[in-house]
């Protein structure tokens, strides 16, 4: 794979902080995520969503997640990873769609991950990288064989979620009884994703509350089955949970996304930008809604 020009290898970071971590850094982590009990959310088939951020920045939220599946006593656990765009033809597929083109012509449509087969971009992904790091920790440390975790990579939802190849198998999955994770970084914002500079907020001040509304936003479109107003919310708010957000919706009907927290992480080294050029992270549960409408296709 040829990656896209300017896009730094957040992969090999990633395995970078991992071997400085240690499992004496993991293990503080995953205690650390103790501070939030997600179990229930999955208890009562909702959903939970976690940053992509690096992992100490937003470490202790992932170990909340895993702490919450493994709590949950799901037999399964489906988690469903961005694919960002890292190579050319990925990208140019991703703004055909979102400006309205077919999405069943395209190539990369589909849903990519271990034991399938077809495309295999997903072998240079690294949104799953920490939660596979901790998820292995902790069962080491719990001594447990946990539940069969089950790793997918949707990309090209579009809109029309319930066409997305794959997503049978993602649907029987949880007819099987298991819960459903994802991760997002659901605001990205200043001038390294091009907002004008007088526009462009630092995190602390302003930009988190900024970023916390626009992630809102998008939660309250999922909410009422808008997956192709949410395709564009993404878009427009510059959050690679395109994809992620319209599966994890459909599999699970409508629900109520609460936010749990809020993390920043400075993207002015791996871009080269001046400040400020950041990415927020966000601990997101999904709960259903009792009654309400079904979705809109």
């Amino acid at each position: 794979m040829t990656q896209r020009s300017g896009i730094p290898d957040f992969k090999a970071a990633t395995q970078r902080a991992h071997a400085e971590l240690g499992a004496a850094g993991a293990h503080r982590l995953l205690d650390a995520g103790r501070a939030w009990d997600l179990a229930p959310a999955l208890r009562a088939r909702g959903a939970l969503i976690f940053p992509h951020v690096s992992i100490g920045v937003c470490g202790h939220h992932i170990a909340s997640v895993i702490h919450a599946c493994l709590d949950s006593g799901a037999p399964k656990v489906l988690a469903v990873g961005v694919l960002h765009a890292l190579n050319d033809d990925l990208q140019a597929a991703r703004v055909r769609v979102a400006q309205g083109g077919d999405v069943s012509s395209e190539a990369a449509w589909g849903t990519q991950g271990p034991g399938l087969d077809g495309r295999e971009d997903w072998r240079h992904e690294f949104s799953l990288l920490n939660f596979l790091f901790l998820w292995e920790t902790e069962l080491k440390r719990r001594a447990v064989a946990g539940p069969e975790l089950i790793v997918r990579y949707p990309y090209l939802a579009g809109g029309r979620p319930h066409i997305l190849p794959g997503i049978a198998e993602m649907q029987a999955l949880v007819a099987e009884g298991a819960v459903v994770v994802g991760t997002a970084d659901p605001f990205h914002h200043g001038i390294a994703y091009n907002d004008p500079p007088e526009r462009a907020l630092e995190a602390e001040a302003g930009g988190l509350a900024l970023g916390r509304m626009r992630i809102q936003e998008g939660l309250d479109l999922l909410r009422a089955g808008d997956y192709w107003g949410y395709n564009q919310h993404c878009v427009d708010a510059k959050s690679d949970a395109r994809d992620v957000g319209q599966v994890i919706r459909y599999l699970r009907g409508p629900m109520r996304g609460e936010i749990h927290d809020l993390v920043s992480e400075d993207m002015t080294g791996p871009y080269g930008k001046p400040a400020p050029s950041w990415v927020a992270g966000a601990l997101i549960s999904l709960t259903p809604v009792p009654g309400a409408a079904t979705d809109l296709h």
